[in-house]
């Protein structure tokens, strides 16, 4: 019997099983968010040496940005929305994109994005920094989500609602994962959006998300930076984390039945599929195909193969052996005519109804 290796990045996987691991992964990263709390000083520390990084190579774009925001009701409200929900809503959004309509790019892009905020995470332990907002006044930055606060759910404590900034660590600046996965949307809109629109959504909403959390001072430029090389570094580990995943699956599916249940996944929807159906494993061992031998089929019915001469097909004796004596013919045998007489038994030579040996 063939060995089977279920073929798992190639399907979809089930709906509940997926959101149980992102509910606990978003779980795990928000806890950790938490305990990684550094000592303020030390993050007001990083906060100032970024600042002047930017400033000694002109980077610091925050400030324009952030007094336009400031001083524009019009777009620094928007902008303090755009920052409180996008987040949370057009990240969810492409990954049931994914799921629903690319199921085989879907675990490889889930797995990226998992990858990249768990380096997030290590970077808010590692370097905690203050943001821009959180500065004292005299560097010349105002908190807008503070300052239009009216307007919102958030209260002066980031985005988190109002009552609820202790559930939040304000310090988890560096790198920003607004802007990583921001361009992680922008990524797989870009490479899986089959029309301009979602090409064009896939440019527009990282810039506009860089734009905006500089110009609400949640972050510095660099935070930016980091967050696109922290989803660089996440997708250049997703494919020896998903051979790595595999392998683990197929040694838990042969040590424990019930694993070897749960990676068998629905089957994509397709001409001829049974709704329900579960899909069989599609790669078989190669070694063990190469055994199996190929069915012969006759080289006539190969296309471009010379076919074998075969013997000329005798034409049907119709008198079955038998012979008619002079002067007889069978019964209803019709007689030669004489093209010039019309006259029937003159044909210029010997008729059917003429002796045999007069022709």
């Amino acid at each position: 019997m063939p060995q089977i290796v279920h073929a798992r990045t190639a399907h979809r996987p089930r709906w509940w099983a997926e959101l149980l691991l992102l509910v606990v992964v978003y779980g795990a990263y928000s806890a950790g968010r938490l305990l990684a709390r550094g000592d303020v000083s030390t993050a007001v520390d990083h906060g100032l040496a970024i600042l002047r990084i930017e400033k000694a190579f002109f980077l610091n774009a925050e400030h324009p940005l952030n007094r336009l925001f400031t001083s524009t009701p019009a777009i620094g409200i928007p902008a303090d929305f755009a920052y409180a929900t996008l987040h949370y809503l057009v990240t969810p959004a492409v990954l049931i994109w994914l799921f629903r309509r690319r199921p085989a790019r879907y675990r490889a892009a889930r797995t990226w994005l998992m990858l990249s905020t768990l380096l997030g995470l290590i970077g808010f332990t590692l370097l905690p920094t203050c943001p821009p907002r959180l500065l004292d006044a005299s560097y010349g930055f105002v908190d807008t989500m503070a300052q239009y606060s009216s307007y919102g759910w958030w209260g002066a404590e980031a985005s988190a609602p109002r009552g609820l900034g202790g559930m939040t660590n304000q310090y988890a600046a560096m790198p920003s994962l607004h802007v990583g996965w921001a361009l992680w949307c922008g990524v797989l809109l870009w490479r899986h959006g089959r029309t301009p629109l979602m090409r064009v959504l896939g440019i527009v909403y990282p810039l506009l998300t860089v734009i905006v959390v500089m110009g609400t001072a949640n972050h510095y430029f660099l935070d930016a930076v980091a967050g696109g090389l922290v989803m660089g570094a996440g997708a250049l580990l997703t494919a020896p984390a998903l051979r790595a995943a595999d392998r683990a699956w197929t040694r838990a599916a042969d040590r424990y039945a019930f694993v070897g249940r749960l990676a068998r996944l629905p089957l994509t929807a397709g001409p001829g599929s049974v709704p329900g159906q579960r899909r069989q494993s599609v790669e078989v061992v190669k070694s063990t195909v190469a055994k199996t031998p190929a069915a012969k089929t006759p080289a006539a019915n190969s296309p471009g193969r010379a076919t074998v001469a075969k013997s000329p097909v005798k034409p049907p004796n119709v008198s079955d052996g038998c012979e008619t004596s002079a002067g007889e013919r069978f019964p209803g045998q019709r007689t030669r005519t004489n093209s010039s007489t019309g006259t029937p038994g003159s044909t210029g030579a010997a008729t059917d109804d003429a002796p045999a040996k007069t022709r």
